[in-house]
């Protein structure tokens, strides 16, 4: 017998007994389901056994690890109800594609009808393998065994992953005799997914799973077709340029193309920036309102729209919004006490709104500035009047939400959502979060600005990320256009950055876990040096050595 401790309880069981075995034990009723563990502070799947004497701590949905656990097993669930229906080998003709909202859009890449029927047949058999709860297991195979594999059985991107990896052997997960490759763990068994919820959209479908620190309530599917446009647009350019996966990425790192990309990505911006320039020129609009996620390289964008601004004969005139917070101490505090400098009414909404109309009608007004150290605003003599030539470019969180400008007449607001939406996945059916990018950017930028380690930005970035969901992500459809901040390349930039500074995560740390994940999945990248990189790009925001003062 050994003892494993939880929550401070001691559990006596045989050696060897499984984590899974142990949970079932500790589940409560009311909890979410438990999908992961800590065993003595590595995470671990739950049909791995204990062997010896252990400390353990269940991870459930409200934890991120959970919670895309809980996201992969549904993943590989659905791959296998759409190999059940649509036969052997029909999942080498689909791919995951990107997230809206909390969903993943599911493209199929051949002509067949998606509608309402098709959609509820996967759900269907989706709903038996649930019902049934069929182990998942897992097994290792020599790396160049499972390039072979996945070459002859028509996926080309897992193949070409595994042609850079460096470990000698890589994990498979078996469900029912469905084999394929997953980053990251798994849940034990189907039954532990017991909430998803798959509809047709546009041309493929949605596959929906609960919220993060939710319980296995599914929200229903809302459409966000601006959104949709700039994903698809942005996926559908990489296909074109052959480089929509890790694999495809490394192979012309390595055949020495990557200048040419870069060139090309470069370009791809610079003509949207201008394309965003010539429609506000020829709409006579008056205020620009950015808006965005941290790290969506908005600053840089702002100085990029200026000058195309400029060369369209108008002359811009950069405004913060953070200038316009409430002093400190007149700051809303959120719930554990803290200042809230995410909520719009951590701004002093009414004034902003009076200095954007008295430029409007041709005043001149004096503009503050923000002390962060002081924590109050203060005023240096910054006059400002603007011309019918003259725009305001306005960048802020709440640059989107109507309640901030909604004094402000229509048609002179261009709301302009900034954000760095991935572009390539490490294969077919494993996508790359967006939110895993701009964590890597934030701290590479952290770190050289602000002096704050990769511990402390890993520490923030749930609170950033709730932020976000509050007060950024509702108001994204507001827009009225979309700019995909990120680049086929940057990770494979980021990585040179980010690699020291995760290796200095303290082991005892409770963010090791999260820093060990990134370099692991930074392994899949190969290096590109940073002085391919032009001054004008948005990823020197977060590198350094931009042209622009960022």
């Amino acid at each position: 017998m050994i003892k494993a401790t939880v929550n401070q309880s001691i559990y006596e069981v045989k050696e060897g007994t499984t984590l899974s075995d142990l949970a079932k034990q500790v589940q409560l009723p009311q909890e979410p389901i438990i999908l992961l563990a800590y065993m003595d502070g590595k995470l671990r799947e739950l049909f791995t056994p204990m062997t010896k004497d252990c400390h353990v701590r269940f991870v459930t949905l409200k934890e991120q690890a959970g919670y895309m656990a809980y996201k992969r097993t549904a993943t590989l669930m659905f791959l296998k109800a759409c190999e059940d229906l649509l036969g052997t080998g029909a999942t080498t003709k689909i791919a995951l594609d990107y997230s809206i909202g909390n969903s993943i859009f599911c493209d199929f890449l051949e002509d067949r009808v998606i509608d309402d029927a098709f959609a509820q047949s996967i759900q269907k058999r989706m709903e038996e393998l649930a019902k049934a709860n069929l182990p998942i297991t897992k097994r290792s195979l020599d790396t160049d065994q499972a390039a072979k594999y996945f070459d002859r059985i028509g996926l080309k991107g897992k193949k070409e992953l595994f042609q850079f990896r460096r470990e000698s052997k890589t994990n498979i997960y078996s469900l029912d005799g469905y084999d394929n490759y997953f980053y990251g763990y798994m849940a034990p068994s189907t039954g532990y997914i017991p909430a998803f919820l798959v509809s047709a959209y546009q041309h493929g479908v949605v596959l929906q799973i609960p919220k993060r620190k939710q319980t296995e309530e599914i929200v229903p599917f809302t459409p966000q077709p601006k959104l949709f446009h700039v994903m698809q647009r942005s996926r559908e350019w990489t296909k074109t340029m052959g480089v929509d996966t890790v694999g495809a990425l490394n192979d012309e790192i390595t055949h020495g193309n990557i200048n040419h990309l870069i060139l090309l990505q470069e370009g791809l911006q610079e003509k949207l920036l201008a394309d965003i320039a010539d429609e506000i020129v020829s709409k006579n609009k008056r205020i620009i309102l950015i808006a965005g996620p941290s790290s969506s390289g908005k600053t840089t964008f702002s100085h990029r729209l200026s000058i195309q601004l400029e060369i369209a004969g108008l002359t811009p005139h950069p405004v913060s919004m953070d200038d316009y917070f409430l002093d400190r101490e007149l700051s809303p505090r959120d719930e554990n006490g803290n200042y809230n400098f995410e909520t719009i009414a951590s701004l002093d909404v009414d004034l902003l709104t009076k200095h954007i109309n008295q430029l409007l009608d041709g005043e001149e007004i004096d503009v503050p500035s923000y002390n962060f150290i002081t924590g109050k605003r203060e005023y240096h003599g910054h006059k400002l009047k603007i011309g019918e030539k003259d725009v305001l470019v306005m960048e802020g969180i709440h640059g989107l939400n109507g309640t901030l400008t909604n004094e402000i007449p229509e048609d002179a607001k261009y709301r302009i959502y900034v954000s760095a939406l991935n572009q390539i996945n490490l294969d077919e059916h494993n996508r790359i979060p967006s939110s895993d990018g701009r964590l890597l950017r934030r701290i590479v930028r952290d770190a050289m600005t602000r002096g704050n380690d990769a511990r402390e930005t890993i520490s923030r970035w749930d609170s950033v990320r709730k932020g976000e969901e509050d007060n950024i992500f509702p108001y994204q459809e507001e827009a009225d256009v979309m700019f995909n901040s990120a680049q086929i390349y940057e990770i494979a930039v980021l990585k040179q950055y980010a690699e020291p500074l995760l290796f200095a995560v303290p082991r005892d740390s409770p963010e090791y876990q999260e820093a060990k994940r990134l370099l692991k999945f930074l392994e899949y990248f190969l290096n590109i040096p940073s002085e391919a990189i032009p001054k004008t790009s948005l990823l020197r925001e977060f590198i350094g050595g931009s042209c622009f003062e960022v």
